[in-house]
């Protein structure tokens, strides 16, 4: 930790500084970390739309507005540029998350009942930095050999899109061949096309993760290498085990120092639906993925003289199913359900080691209406919303089961399909003419999602 770090840390703890709250993003893919952080700030600036936030309610939050973020060299998250993509004229969805980034909201708070005549009126900064689930994934490679990482992969990868092609290109090796760089280079854009079309495809693990969001560090020999099956006399396998572990000390370490290590409260967006639809496979590995980002946590209360000398454990995690105005609310606690009982054994691990959890099912921006289709003498509980082609549709996605068992026991077992059913998703726009006076944008269960995540320091 910087000693700027410590310094600040050691002030709050004596009280001689304004408190702060690190809240860590995260997600894979398309789950919606871009748009949950805009829709959170909007709806703390102007709270008309956060009944379930209790200090929005009873008036504690006197104030809040944007101000610089402390660390000046992460890129600022480019909350207004996002806003105005999603509630402008022609709303669309904002691009996705590609780098770390951050942004300082500041609340004035004002205690009120029995608390107001002990404290007076102070500030409170939520620092939120929003960074890539497929990092996170990364994590878990530090304890890892090359060996076995290449081992779990390759078997792991039999079936799934891409992966014949880059098989076929690891078959091609002579093993006792001087090491060349452009064949390296062939075998890493061939494994980075298989990651792309897996993901693609709705799976979840797809490590090295910044091989699919390189940065400024495409190119490199750090991000220059693929699993291999074991081959310890062969060149290639020594610098490419070589290269797997500078990726972990030059990449995936100094992220956890600088950003991960240091989250008071976090959140982890999960596209549960989309995983559904993709089939038992991927929800199978979301469920893998999902608890290996999940251990990499520290979870619990720290005391408080770790807390002074800046040693920081993770408090609360939400779990958040996302895109929940893709179903009728009905089926919404079906959804959390799921999620639920995907994560059960990571949950477990944090509750048992003093984090407080949550799972709910969210929309961070909702996009749809709700209605009955009537077909065939049967209701069916639909939403209506507008198709990314400007189109009206009307969407019944498929009934959630009641027993999350009976769509995750195939998905462990390795089935194909399902059985009994399909699950449909549609890709809705953002609806035009969204936001009131005084209110951000509509959403479903986001002051919820707050109250967990703020309401103890509010």
């Amino acid at each position: 930790m910087a000693l700027t770090d410590t310094a600040s840390t050691l002030m709050r703890g004596l009280g001689l500084s304004d408190p702060v709250i690190r809240l860590g993003v995260t997600g894979l893919s398309r789950a919606g970390k871009t748009v949950f952080i805009t829709s959170l700030v909007a709806n703390l600036l102007d709270r008309g739309r956060m009944p379930g936030l209790r200090a929005a309610v009873d008036g504690s939050i006197a104030a809040a507005w944007l101000q610089p973020q402390p660390d000046d060299t992460v890129p600022r998250f480019d909350y207004e540029r996002h806003l105005a993509a999603l509630t402008g004229p022609d709303p669309h969805w904002p691009e996705g998350t590609r780098h770390v980034s951050e942004l300082r909201l500041s609340l004035r708070l004002q205690p009120r009942g029995m608390l107001s005549g002990l404290k007076g009126a102070h500030n409170l900064h939520l620092d939120i930095v929003d960074y890539p689930g497929e990092w996170l994934l990364d994590l878990r490679l530090m304890d890892r050999s090359f060996a076995q990482w290449s081992a779990e992969v390759l078997e792991r990868m039999q079936g799934r899109p891409g992966a014949d092609v880059f098989l076929a290109e690891i078959a091609r090796i002579d093993p006792g061949a001087r090491f060349d760089e452009p064949a390296a280079q062939q075998l890493t854009r061939a494994y980075v096309a298989h990651l792309a079309a897996a993901r693609d495809a709705g799976f979840s693990d797809t490590t090295p993760g910044r091989f699919l969001l390189p940065g400024e560090m495409e190119g490199s020999p750090a991000l220059t290498f693929s699993p291999l099956p074991e081959l310890p006399d062969s060149p290639l396998w020594r610098e490419f085990r070589r290269r797997f572990e500078a990726y972990k000390s030059r990449v995936v370490r100094p992220f956890f120092r600088d950003h991960f290590a240091r989250i008071d409260r976090q959140v982890v967006l999960v596209d549960v639906l989309g995983a559904i639809h993709a089939g038992p496979r991927a929800v199978e590995d979301m469920r893998r993925a999902m608890a290996d980002i999940l251990s990499a946590f520290r979870p619990g209360r720290a005391g408080w003289l770790a807390q002074l000398l800046g040693t920081r454990r993770v408090e609360r995690i939400l779990f958040a199913a996302t895109k929940a105005d893709h179903l009728h609310h009905t089926q919404h606690p079906r959804l959390a359900a799921i999620l639920t009982a995907m994560l059960r054994e990571a949950r477990d691990r944090a509750d048992f080691q003093g984090a407080r959890t949550e799972a709910l099912a969210i929309a961070a921006l909702r996009s749809t209406t709700e209605e009955i289709l009537h077909q065939n003498g049967q209701d069916f509980p639909a939403v209506r919303g507008t198709l990314m082609d400007g189109r009206q549709a009307a969407l019944y996605p498929g009934e959630l089961p009641d027993n999350p068992a009976e769509l995750l026991h195939p998905a462990a077992k390795g089935a194909s399909h399902w059985l009994d059913a399909d699950y449909n998703v549609m890709t809705f726009a953002p609806a035009p003419d969204t936001l009131r006076p005084g209110a951000g944008p509509p959403h479903i269960r986001m002051d919820r999602a707050a109250e967990f995540l703020l309401g103890d320091r509010l």
